[in-house]
């Protein structure tokens, strides 16, 4: 099985670049042209939130349009810069495809994984929460098919990656959400976004993952100072379920400078 994961597109209106700066409506595009042209093509597309830059209806619009050009199903949660209703609105019921007491989780049945959608979102704040609503709901899931292969996916990373994002931003309920993950060996890993780069860690059994942005990169600086970001190639991740029962994540960047070229004509 092959999932794609994009993350942190922050579409705006129609014919704007994000910030004025950022071309995402046109990285997005870009990404979508080129995932349908895989071989093989990903069986599914997870996008891990901040779907759009302020979380209007019509950002929402604009992303549903472009997203509609995907060739393979798509699912969505919010991140925070999304709006809870809106992105209900514009997706409830096929790529968000059911909702639980207010909050964005569902479950997707895959023959091969388990998918689960977490809503990681505090309306009006940057940091995530995991509160005893959706804990609950998450150990009810997981009770459900406890040797099932199962990827949790979520906006925020719920573990502190030593940059301003997840150690200053901050993450309410980390112990309760590690406490419900710690009782489950099938959590193959937590994939998210929210920080604008790649990286990953072990935390509390199982790994946490997070995925580029679609160009809006995040500028690494441990020291906590500086909260910027550079414009790069548009990128996605890859999770490929392979016939031995390992997940490897792939960071697939769109830019080329020249290539391909074999290497057998080259040595």
């Amino acid at each position: 099985m092959l999932i794609a994961q994009i993350s942190d597109t922050h579409i705006t209106l129609p014919g704007k670049k994000t910030y004025g700066i950022a071309p995402m409506a046109e990285n997005l595009a870009q990404c979508i042209d080129h995932l349908n042209g895989l071989t093989p093509k990903p069986d599914i597309v997870l996008l891990t939130g901040d779907i759009t830059n302020i979380g209007s209806a019509e950002e929402f619009e604009h992303a549903a349009q472009l997203l509609s050009k995907l060739q393979m199903p798509f699912y969505v949660i919010p991140g925070n810069h999304d709006d809870r209703l809106k992105l209900w609105a514009t997706f409830g019921g096929s790529a968000c495809p059911s909702r639980s007491a207010g909050f964005i989780n569902y479950v997707i049945e895959q023959d091969e994984l388990r998918l689960i959608a977490l809503d990681s979102v505090i309306a009006g704040k940057s940091g995530g929460e995991i509160c005893t609503t959706r804990a609950a709901w998450l150990e009810a899931r997981l009770a459900e098919r406890p040797d099932k292969p199962s990827i949790i996916f979520m906006h925020h990373p719920p573990v502190k990656l030593g940059v301003i994002e997840t150690d200053l931003d901050g993450f309410i309920g980390a112990d309760l959400l590690g406490d419900v993950v710690e009782k489950y060996s099938n959590i193959e890993a937590i994939i998210c976004g929210h920080i604008h780069t790649p990286a990953n860690t072990r935390w509390r059994g199982t790994i946490v993952n997070t995925a580029p942005s679609m160009g809006m990169q995040l500028v690494l600086d441990l020291t906590l100072k500086r909260d910027e970001f550079v414009l790069e190639a548009p990128a996605y991740q890859l999770h490929y379920w392979t016939k031995y029962q390992q997940l490897v994540s792939f960071t697939n960047y769109l830019h080329q400078n020249g290539g391909p070229y074999w290497f057998k004509e080259y040595s």
